[in-house]
């Protein structure tokens, strides 16, 4: 298995963990696929908040930690 490496910010974590979160929630009011997309993103967001990597960082080669934490 690869190793990852944390790609995300501390304030980027922040963001998505309360994006991920609030998505989540509205994800029980919301209808239809509405719901499962808020529900889908929502989680997306918070596993990469608790992980830290964002695959699609990697992709890009995008990394919001400054030089000095990499």
């Amino acid at each position: 298995m690869a190793k990852t490496t944390i790609n995300e910010s501390r304030m980027d974590r922040l963001f998505r963990l309360v994006g991920g979160v609030a998505l989540i929630f509205i994800g029980f009011y919301a209808v239809g696929v509405a719901k499962y997309v808020g529900w889908l993103v929502g989680a997306v967001l918070l596993l990469t908040a608790l992980t830290g990597y964002c695959h699609l960082y990697k992709m890009l080669g995008v990394s919001t930690l400054t030089k000095k934490k990499r």
